[in-house]
């Protein structure tokens, strides 16, 4: 029996935390400590707590559900076990709400069938076939799952966004018809599933409201190979795997990736053969350049400019020499568009004649402010000039703003006609696909004709209204910032260059004529598109004797070619052995430095350069074989598997064979160049040396002549000449001047025939540079002296001096004496 004792407990304990259960035992009736789960308990009265007698086999009877309050569920009379007050179990197990129908589908895809009834997708010119071939593949009875496959920026995606347009125009077959085209986003799918079968679920929703749609969807994933790879985790069904049984079903669906990552889907054969390959070539020039002026009015529209029709063919043509990590049209719209935005950003900001003048102007205001407190008759004259300064000057500035900012103005208002001429184009293009034939003929006749009144005609009316004009000069500039070209150098004609290449080069290599004319007859013959174009734009191997200027004739070709000194120097006696000839492509997986790549990698961030393979005789043999695929075929693979291209690379191997023989005296013919019997000799020790198949791969195999005394003195002279320019450069007004007593002395000093032009350096830095520099940190030697080199002899020696010649001494009067008499005349 309850004692009377308990009840009292109980009944004080209402509101502790620590309640009493019943429980039986022997058909007793106890009570049991329990956990109160909830904040809050109602109070208990003594009637609800009476005890009650039970047979030994009856089970307590469950206490009675308090019905829910009015306006809600109350969970602390809502509790499935009947206990204390809590969060109901019902509530916190059960699942999420069923989600509506096609809700997926708006989370995680776009429709681009409505984008292409908005107008909002680009034009497609010049991939009628591709498009027809996709169509053709989604009008098949099974097996209709068309993938795009191509190189990064051919235009996979353009081609979907054209089948969008046809299918939203009607334009094709009656079976697709009516489908609308969306694009899922892979990674809208994958966020949000860290917990373990939330990727399942969201991709099964999405299933099933295609499946809803009966058929009429179209799904587009780019970059499918993803697929493979999505929800891939211990005991879970991966993306590929969950679509499969759809695609068997019938979804429809497409895809697009490029041909490395394609190898992915060749993996899974089962995924693969429920897909139809359509390949995507990169367009030619003439494709790309009709692409770009079909697509330039929305490039127009969007940067408020004209874009020239030079512009685009200087796009395609500069694209396809200087860049080619990258693929047409999307290298050369990338031009285009830089080249737009940055002739936007420049009429939109201060033109620099006003910042200067503003700049000015600013000047003038702080020394008018610093002359305020003085009272001085100078002091108010300078006030007065100041104020009359300041005034003008603002007027001037304030005519030029104004002019500046109507003429934006003016542009902004042409561009917002063409955009509203665009949008009322696509309106009449609707209309009449729709049959509403009275809104056609109001935006045919009368909308459209005045809009098109008030955008220029030409280009000399949209100078004149304000719209700047994007040249091929503008396109040069951003393909100068791109590959380190400079301007110039693209701008100037490759035939004006190319005819004086002889002599251009003959200003730094003096002594080869036979090499500058072989050099240029091979770069031109490649420049007029003769050679084969998938191998290097020039390939030599240079020989001859140490400092005859095989060298400096690389150095010089580089500059020409490339507009600038950038030749990749590889010294092969860094190559002598195998493991180290490794590094020109890279260390294989799994040794040091294979994360770095190898040497001859450079070409992807430079691909238009000279690459110089200096004393290729010290290379291991297999750096030859590394050249023949180079030179062959134009590209390399490297460690990493990226193809590494040199079609616009001139390659040129150095080396000191049969040098020898070339120091004979007999070797040597009367005009100072090599007999053709000692060019017979070392070209036939090359052979001997060399393996034919390289040396057949190569243009021209160059014998270099010996120095004569008289290439001596011209090297001297351009030596001189580059120390003048280096005084100049350093803003050093000191001129050189060298009797030819002592360029003669130099000359007979420096000739050395083993060492050549190299003996010519170590001199002219002892008997020149190492004096200058003494005299002009001394003092002796100022700016505006002369610095004049002469013969002295000396106890039976013979040596060049230094004798400073100052300037009052050359105009014959002392400069600082006419300044003192005119100063004597203004006194008087």
């Amino acid at each position: 029996m309850l004692q009377r004792t308990s009840l009292r407990s109980l009944t004080s304990a209402s509101t502790a935390p620590r309640l009493l259960r019943p429980a039986h035992r022997h058909g007793q009736l106890l009570l049991r400590p329990t956990i109160q789960v909830a904040t809050t308990q109602p109070a208990l009265n003594r009637s609800s707590l009476q005890a009650r007698s039970f047979s030994h086999s009856a089970p307590p009877r469950a206490p009675a559900r308090h019905p829910p309050p009015p306006g809600g569920n109350n969970n602390n009379h809502n509790n499935a076990s009947g206990g204390g007050g809590g969060f109901p179990i019902g509530n916190i197990f059960n699942s999420q709400p069923k989600r509506e129908p096609g809700a997926a589908l708006k989370e995680h895809g776009v429709d681009l069938t409505e984008l292409a009834r908005q107008g909002k997708l680009d034009p497609v010119i010049a991939r009628d076939d591709e498009v027809r071939r996709t169509i053709q593949i989604l009008s098949r009875r099974t097996k209709n799952n068309p993938v795009l496959v191509g190189a990064a920026g051919v235009g996979k995606t353009a081609i979907i966004e054209s089948l969008a347009q046809r299918l939203v125009a009607g334009e094709v077959p009656e079976s697709l018809k009516g489908k609308k085209l969306i694009s899922i986003d892979l990674a809208s799918i994958m966020s949000g599933t860290a917990v373990r079968g939330s990727f399942e679920g969201k991709l099964k929703d999405l299933i099933a409201d295609i499946e809803d749609a009966k058929g009429q969807i179209i799904v587009f994933i780019d970059e499918i190979h993803q697929l493979l790879g999505l929800g891939k985790a211990e005991g879970s069904l991966t993306g590929s795997n969950m679509l499969k049984p759809a695609l068997a079903r019938g979804l429809q669906l497409a895809g697009a990736t490029t041909w490395n990552e394609f190898r992915e889907l060749e993996k899974d054969a089962a995924l693969l053969r429920r897909f139809q390959k359509v390949t995507i070539e990169e367009p030619s020039a003439e494709q790309a350049i009709t692409m770009l002026r079909g697509g330039k009015s929305r490039m127009e529209v969007h940067h408020g400019v004209i874009v020239s029709d030079a512009a685009i063919i200087a796009a395609v043509t500069y694209s396809q020499r200087y860049i080619t990590d990258r693929q047409l049209p999307d290298k050369a719209i990338d031009l285009i568009d830089e080249a737009a935005a940055a002739l936007r950003l420049a009429r939109e900001s201060k033109p620099e004649q006003l910042e200067a003048l503003e700049q000015h102007l600013t000047t003038l205001q702080i020394e008018l402010s610093s002359l305020g407190k003085d009272q001085d008759e100078a002091s108010r004259s300078r006030r007065e000039v100041l104020v009359d300064e300041i005034a003008r000057l603002k007027d001037k500035a304030s005519k030029m703003e104004k002019e500046w900012r109507d003429e934006r103005e003016r542009g902004e208002r042409i561009r917002q006609a063409k955009e509203e001429l665009e949008r009322k184009r696509f309106e009449l293009e609707e209309a009449v696909r729709t049959g509403q034939f009275d809104k056609a003929s109001e935006l045919r006749y009368s909308i459209i004709p005045k809009l098109e009144a008030q955008v220029p005609k030409d280009g000399q009316e949209a100078a004149e209204a304000g719209q700047a004009r994007v040249t091929a000069s503008d396109v040069a500039r951003v393909v100068a910032k791109a590959t380190g070209i400079p301007v110039s150098a693209l701008m100037r004609g490759d035939r004006a260059r190319l005819v004086d290449l002889e002599s251009i080069l003959r200003q730094r290599v003096v002594g080869q004529e036979p090499a500058l004319h072989a050099v240029a007859e091979a770069v031109r013959l490649s420049r007029a598109g003769l050679h084969n174009p998938n191998r290097p734009v020039a390939s030599f191997l240079f020989l001859g004797p140490t400092g005859v200027g095989k060298t400096e004739l690389s150095k010089a070709l580089a500059a020409e070619l490339t507009g600038t000194d950038r030749l990749i120097t590889l010294n092969m006696s860094e190559y002598h052995d195998k493991h180290t000839a490794a590094r020109l492509i890279g260390a294989p997986p799994g040794f040091v430095g294979y994360e770095d790549g190898g040497e001859l990698s450079v070409v992807r961030r430079h691909p238009h350069s000279v690459i110089l393979f200096d004393e290729f005789e010290k290379a291991h043999p297999s750096v030859a074989n590394i050249l023949l695929q180079i030179l062959d075929e134009g590209a390399l693979t490297d460690s990493h598997g990226r193809k590494l291209d040199f079609k616009n690379t001139t390659i040129i191997l150095t080396s000191n064979i049969g040098s020898d023989i070339l120091m004979r005296p007999e070797s040597i013919s009367p005009n100072g160049e090599v007999t053709p019997v000692a060019r017979d000799l070392v070209l036939e020790r090359v052979r001997s040396l060399y393996p034919p198949e390289l040396l057949n791969r190569l243009d021209e195999q160059i014998v270099f002549n010996s120095l004569s005394p008289t290439h001596v003195a011209s090297i001297i002279d351009m030596r001189l000449s580059e120390i003048q320019q280096m005084l100049n450069t350093n803003e050093r007004k000191i001129h050189l001047s060298i009797d030819p007593e002592a360029r003669d002395w130099l000359a007979k000093e420096a000739y050395q025939p083993r060492w050549g032009a190299r003996e010519v350096n170590r001199l002219l830095n002892k008997v020149v540079r190492q004096q200058l520099a003494s005299a002009i940190l001394k003092g002796t030697i100022r700016d505006g002296d002369t610095a004049r080199f002469r013969i002295r002899e000396e106890g039976g020696t013979t040596s060049v001096e230094l004798m400073p010649v100052h300037e009052e001494e050359v105009f014959g009067v002392g400069k600082r004496e006419d300044e003192e008499l005119m100063r004597a005349d203004e006194l008087e």
